[in-house]
């Protein structure tokens, strides 16, 4: 028995192999491509365990899926790979499209082929989750209700876009050809291992660093938060309870505006880390928002709360102060991580931006 996981070396992915890994004994196959946000340095603690196989490759590459399906016959597929910055996308969407959308479909075509030659008893037993984003469903007014499983698709990234398109494809294949999926649509994730291009680890690392804190725009686009840990539990979940060629929306039940996440992570660091003058605040910086900026994201979790019994464990005060903790606890992950790539990325992303 034995799970393939794309995307594990990835954010979600890597806390995900840690979690999956912690709490069981049957091993996970990790495909990883290992782009910029790909980390090997995520799962060290694996260099050892019999139970993590690491392969590094392109879900793209059919050659290779179609020999890791043949050898390791896994009993599911848990596919996080994909390209997720909403700003990289802004200034490159090609690769979001070869990824998000060519690359699933690359995927679910060997996984198709391969599944239809399974005897029925590990047919029926086979799962393919597919790990998607709130994103898909656009923007919500400050008195709309929250994003449900039958709110209608409305992208307005690349980003997003390509991921509506993979989820579209994740459904057909499961009406058309009875592969048995399951779709899981999350909120903002925050935790562990986070890539600084986003806003929680960027915020405390320029914060520690006494460098300004950008914040997009009047800072009031809202967000549903979901700490990492938690969206692990609820896809391990929806992977073993979970309702065939059914989406389940996962969310933190935490909407806060971005300014507000950001003081928030400014109070932790006063207290944890005390600037030798001033407060952590007063590095906030407000920027040039970026085009298309969704004002607001929220998620009703009643469907897997209800079916599944999930809910989160995390509070927004807790998982905040558990996140600004660890990248306080691993500096050398972040000096890892930091390299020139990753520099020229902020000075493209943040150096033209009108303060």
């Amino acid at each position: 028995m034995t799970i393939l996981v794309t995307g594990g070396a990835g954010f979600i992915g890597s806390n995900f192999v840690l979690d999956w890994l912690a709490g069981s004994r049957e091993p996970v196959v990790n495909l990883d491509k290992l782009t910029y946000a790909g980390n090997p340095g995520n799962f060290a603690t694996l260099k050892d365990d019999g139970r993590h196989i690491f392969v590094h490759g392109d879900i793209g590459d059919t050659t290779l899926v179609k020999n890791l399906l043949a050898r390791h016959r896994p009993r599911a597929i848990v596919h996080f790979a994909a390209e997720s910055h909403v700003d990289r996308s802004i200034h490159g969407p090609a690769e979001f499209i070869q990824t998000n959308v060519v690359g699933t479909f690359n995927l679910l075509e060997e996984t198709r082929a391969w599944w239809q030659t399974l005897p029925d008893n590990e047919k029926s037993g086979f799962r393919f989750l597919h790990v998607s984003t709130d994103e898909v469903y656009g923007s919500l007014g400050m008195t709309d209700a929250p994003f449900s499983e039958t709110t209608a698709y409305a992208p307005n990234s690349p980003y997003s876009a390509s991921k509506a398109a993979s989820d579209h494809l994740v459904r057909a294949y499961h009406h058309t050809y009875g592969l048995p999926t399951l779709t899981t649509n999350c909120s903002n994730n925050y935790g562990p291992y986070q890539f600084p291009e986003k806003l929680i680890p960027l915020i405390i690392l320029n914060a520690t660093r006494n460098k300004p804190l950008p914040v997009y725009g009047d800072g009031r686009n809202v967000r549903d938060w979901l700490y990492v840990g938690d969206h692990c539990s609820a896809i391990r979940e929806v992977l073993l309870r979970g309702r065939l060629g059914e989406v389940y929306n996962i969310g933190g039940a935490s909407e806060r505006a971005n300014i507000d996440v950001v003081n928030t992570l400014c109070a932790i660091l006063d207290w944890l880390q005390p600037r030798p003058s001033g407060r952590h605040a007063d590095l906030i910086t407000y920027v040039k928002d970026r085009p298309g900026h969704d004002r607001r994201y929220a998620i009703d979790a009643a469907k897997v709360s209800s079916e599944l019994g999930w809910k989160p464990s995390e509070t927004f005060e807790s998982g905040m102060e558990r996140t600004v903790k660890w990248y306080l606890d691993n500096p050398a992950w972040i000096a890892g991580i930091e390299s020139g790539s990753y520099q020229q990325w902020v000075a493209l992303n943040y150096g033209s931006r009108d303060q």
